[in-house]
């Protein structure tokens, strides 16, 4: 394979550190094979050289292509956390401990951290709050900060953090347990404290190789620092400018600081995308140079020009949707819509399944279907149904107009069975207003039972004050008002297309199997959110939802002047999006949702100012 001169001096780079800064599309795997096997031709005995890759099928990849060019040859490939637990297993070994990973067991990993949030809190977690606890856990421990440091930040979102942090930590220490962080931290703790292991490990691997730097957290950095050392025989393959798993602790300055530790480290650079046109090159570069906190760079191609950036504005999120389908009905390469969060999937799946049009999606994970909006609409819909199921109003009363009161439930459950207004209105001492109130509520549910469930969705949340529960509210979820209003149009969306509640509940039973369906290996379009899209690559991409909020998240806004690393990641999110495109980039917006006003993303309107001021220099 013939390699550029920039690929040749990656490649041939031999003893001591170096860094290696590749754009998108500047093929670093590609360098990171030609130098195994510039290494072994100097003498290097291949299963010395350690190559550590941010994910498993990265490591996978790059082992098979390895041997294709070496069948008869032998090298490391791991990812952090299997190499990681090596170490542990090693030290577990010696010492005659025995640790059991936890992670290995999903379910017990939840239900102990709702035990200990439910211990430490006493009020029984969401879902939603599990998952921020795990990931504000796993956040510390990649950037070894202190918990009770994190607590005190504005960022933290759980309650009781240090308390659910030490209460959880003693948990695994009592019961044996280690989840994925612990294991880079238990290795690094080894190495520290045990001098036969760490010399076992340095012996072992005299080339060490690490793919995608910008991924690594401070831990994990710490761990290949120690093994490289004395020589420091270590290369990193890095993109700053892609930088985007700060919630795992990663961050760029680890690789900024990398020339004031590394003295006389070699810096070299991979400027040449052969991905993308000239257009999206051009784009995102003067877009990205805008971040402080990185490496010079000027991204290059010589891909000709395509299609300019679009930026598309429609009414509505839907209409997102029928511009793509228009847009990719005579197209025969491959596709991708991108997002910023996973709830955008939703939308589009619902849209393109009713269409016939096959897809497949990547990142699954989504909230949707257990998500309290949800379920409220769900119970308000089915309580119409049979206005005496007291336990079912029980769970939503306070969150919908009507003044009804704790001590009237309590009331309502000792008459069971009968239409819960009409008993009610024989509550003692009950004034004439709420007489009022309980035939208005009794009037409303009959209407949502004659309504379609759009209309009742629409009652529910206009007439009977479900909107106004959710605007109040919303800072107590930790949520937008516009984030939780998203909810109510996606569901609003699905019940346009099905005439009654049983086929609305069994759409989105459907729904929530397609998502985790097999892939079609037909299908030419693909969904992802942003951060599972990096690495790959498409003909043509089109990124919705662009919204002020979204993306740049609310967060990092709110957090400008006080803490701007947010902001540039959030930058460097939507860089990374720009360019997976190798053609055409469709960058998209819609005015309204729900009947609230978007505010566009103030990145759009940076390109729009940007591809301005470039013209007029020309």
């Amino acid at each position: 394979m013939l390699l550029t001169d920039e690929q040749k001096r990656a490649t041939e780079h031999f003893e001591g550190p170096a860094i290696v800064l590749a754009v998108p599309g500047a093929g670093k795997t590609t360098i990171l094979l030609y130098r195994i096997m510039n290494l072994i031709d100097r003498g290097v005995d291949p299963r010395e050289i350690l190559t550590i890759t941010f994910s498993k099928a990265q490591a996978l990849d790059i082992k098979n292509r390895f041997l294709d060019l070496c069948p008869n040859s032998s090298s490391n490939f791991s990812t952090i956390h299997a190499f990681c637990y090596r170490i542990v297993r090693d030290y577990a070994r010696k010492s005659g401990k025995n640790y059991n990973l936890i992670d290995s067991n999903i379910p017990k990993k939840y239900q102990i951290m709702r035990m200990v949030y439910r211990q430490v809190n006493s009020s029984y977690p969401t879902e939603e709050a599990v998952e921020t606890a795990f990931k504000e856990i796993g956040y510390c421990k990649n950037i070894m900060l202190n918990p009770s440091s994190y607590a005190k930040k504005k960022t933290c979102e759980t309650s009781n953090f240090e308390k659910v942090f030490d209460t959880y930590e003693k948990y695994k220490i009592e019961h044996n347990l280690i989840d994925f962080d612990d294991m880079i931290i238990k290795a690094y703790e080894v190495l520290r404290s045990d001098k036969s292991i760490l010399n076992k490990y340095r012996n072992s691997y005299k080339f060490i190789q690490l793919d995608e730097g910008q991924d690594t957290s401070r831990s994990q950095f710490l761990v290949i620092k120690m093994l490289a050392k004395p020589n420091n025989n270590f290369l990193i393959v890095a993109d700053d400018d892609q930088s985007i798993y700060g919630f795992r602790g990663a961050n760029p300055s680890d690789l900024l600081n990398l020339p004031k530790e590394y003295k006389g480290i070699e810096t070299l650079f991979m400027e040449n995308n052969f991905r993308s046109s000239k257009n999206i090159v051009n784009t995102s570069n003067i877009f990205i140079d805008q971040n402080k906190s990185r490496y010079n760079k000027n991204i290059i191609t010589d891909n000709d020009f395509y299609e300019p950036v679009s930026i598309i504005k429609v009414k509505e999120p839907k209409n997102q949707y029928e511009f793509i389908k228009k847009e990719i009905e005579d197209f025969d390469g491959d596709v991708a819509v991108l997002y910023r969060n996973n709830l955008s999937s939703i939308g589009l799946v619902e849209f393109f399944e009713r269409n016939n049009i096959a897809f497949n999606i990547k990142d699954k994970k989504t909230k949707f279907f257990s998500h309290f909006i949800t379920s409220d609409i769900l119970d308000i819909l089915n309580f119409s149904r049979d206005l005496s199921q007291i336990d079912l109003y029980e769970k939503f009363y306070y969150k919908i107009f009507g003044y009804i009161s704790r001590k009237h439930i309590d009331y309502l459950k000792k008459h069971p069975g009968k239409n819960i207004f009409n008993v009610l209105k024989d509550y003692p001492y009950l004034p004439d207003y709420y007489h009022r109130n309980i035939n208005k509520l009794n009037s409303y549910f009959k209407r949502l039972h004659r309504s379609n469930v759009y209309e009742a969705i629409n009652i529910i949340e206009k007439d009977m004050g479900y909107g106004e529960y959710l605007k109040e509210n919303a800072k107590r979820f930790r949520e937008t008002f516009e984030s939780l209003n998203e909810y109510l149009y996606y569901l609003k969306l699905i019940a346009k297309n099905t005439s009654s509640l049983d086929l609305f509940i069994g759409r989105l039973k459907e729904l929530e199997y397609i998502l985790k369906k097999p892939k079609d290996s037909d299908a030419k379009i693909t969904f992802s959110t942003i951060h599972s899209a990096k690495g790959l690559e498409f003909t043509k991409v089109f990124v919705v939802d662009l919204y002020e909020g979204t993306l740049p998240s609310k967060t990092s806004i709110d957090m400008l002047g006080e803490d701007d690393s947010l902001y540039e990641e959030e930058r460097r999110i939507f860089y990374v999006a720009m360019t997976r495109a190798k053609e055409e980039l469709y960058l998209m917006y819609s005015h309204y949702r729900n009947g609230q006003k978007n505010k566009m993303s103030s990145f759009l309107e940076d390109l729009e100012t940007l591809a301005k001021d470039d013209k007029e220099k020309e």
